[in-house]
């Protein structure tokens, strides 16, 4: 089995102390222990933004992608070699934001990969920005009079753009996070779990206490398949917010669903007449030199 010391990198977080972002850590590092995955048969595929820090503090395959851009380079690692278990590990802005796009239609085909969201409800790498899941009115350095939009919901989102697996946890409860974490390892389709995250140094409103007041923990026995049953848990107007697995359901991934996999992963299968594919590469080919030119 996998020990904690297998997963750390010789290289100290540079999180702020308090930072969400270390319940979190902790929290995959014990998941993927539980898990027991050999470390060459998974890779996890960071965002740009305070959590894709982690790609230096937690010994893995990783790729480093650029703002916004996680989730559609793990689609295709997934595509390329479907035997690894793949893992995003993203920030509210950086997959809500800038990546959103890529959200709907990974959610959508339930690509089988696994969605962690840091939600600190700002850009903290950038020093405090409002992000898509800013509170309305929230004050920032980019938005002095408060911000005009409303926040995305995340949850509802997921749940009505085809994710199987949507849950919600808490930076401050790494107890309960490893359970959600683990669970979201296991599950086989798009899985997003959001977690909420204080930022201590830019985020003075969405603090630990503030969470605390606020969330509480799901029934065990809530019928994770009710679609309007989670629907309305994520709704709630009371404020109040829930922790735990909000939706879940079993249907066939986008891997199971492209013909071409079912003869293997694409990096094993061998290409017999690699020159019946000259013209087809020498075409890409020119239009990588176009591209680079025009972009000089």
């Amino acid at each position: 089995m996998i020990d904690n010391v297998n997963l750390y990198q010789p290289r100290s977080p540079t999180w702020c102390p308090g930072c969400g972002d270390y319940g979190i850590w902790a929290s995959l590092k014990n998941a993927i222990k539980i898990m027991n995955w050999d470390l060459d048969k998974f890779v996890i595929v960071y965002g740009v933004g305070c959590s894709g820090n982690m790609t230096d503090f937690i010994m893995s395959h990783g790729f480093h992608s650029l703002h916004g851009r996680a989730l559609p380079n793990a689609e295709g690692i997934k595509i390329a070699n479907h035997m690894l278990n793949v893992v995003c590990v993203v920030g509210d802005g950086d997959c809500y934001g800038e990546g959103g796009n890529h959200l709907l239609h990974a959610m959508r085909g339930n690509s089988d990969i696994k969605v962690l969201v840091h939600d600190n409800r700002v850009y903290g790498l950038t020093t405090g920005q409002t992000s898509p899941t800013s509170p309305h009115g929230y004050k920032s350095k980019s938005t002095p009079l408060g911000v005009i939009e409303y926040p995305v919901n995340p949850l509802s989102l997921a749940i009505t753009q085809g994710a199987s697996f949507v849950a919600q946890g808490f930076a401050g409860d790494i107890t309960h996070l490893i359970t959600l974490v683990t669970a979201v390892l296991k599950h086989r389709g798009f899985a997003i779990l959001n977690v909420l995250q204080p930022c201590v140094t830019f985020n003075k409103v969405n603090t630990y206490t503030f969470y605390r007041e606020r969330i509480y923990k799901l029934d065990d026995k809530h019928d994770l398949r009710d679609r309007e049953k989670a629907l309305s848990i994520v709704s709630d107007p009371g404020h109040k917010i829930p922790l735990g697995i909000i939706y879940q359901v079993e249907r066939p991934t986008y891997q199971d669903q492209e013909i071409v996999l079912q003869q293997g992963p694409l990096v094993k299968q061998i290409i017999k007449n690699p020159s019946e594919h000259a013209d087809l590469l020498a075409e890409f080919s020119e239009v990588e030199k176009e591209s680079y030119h025009m972009a000089g």
